[in-house]
């Protein structure tokens, strides 16, 4: 079962986009859950994540104060707030467990940040 992130797009530099990700009831409850994202010519990296217990949450520090992840239990959805976005920020942007199951990668949701 692939997760699939929605909500990229083309953005200039200083806009916003919100991500979601949509995963089962089970995979949502047990497993704590982030965004990763990969960049041409780049290494797959975690970008934002919620720490175990969901009371907190973690970001690479070039995200720090400009990105937000939430999570709506309901729906087992989470998201990512992006604002304030920049040109380094372009990549293709995936969700996954903490750590990342193999089987869960899906196609990822482009993000295009334009200067």
């Amino acid at each position: 079962v692939q997760l699939q992130a929605s909500g990229g797009g083309l953005v200039q530099a200083g806009g916003s986009l919100r991500l979601s990700c949509v995963a089962s009831g089970r995979l949502f409850s047990l497993n704590v859950m982030g965004w990763y994202r990969q960049a041409p010519g780049k290494q797959r990296e975690l970008v934002a994540s919620f720490t175990t217990g969901g009371s907190s949450a973690y970001y690479i520090d070039s995200v720090k104060g400009r990105f937000t992840v939430s999570r709506d239990n309901a729906k087992n959805t989470v998201y990512l707030q992006m604002n304030s976005l920049r040109p380094e920020d372009t990549a293709v942007y995936y969700c996954n467990t903490i750590p990342a199951m193999r089987g869960y990668w899906g196609q990822g949701t482009q993000v295009t940040v334009s200067s």
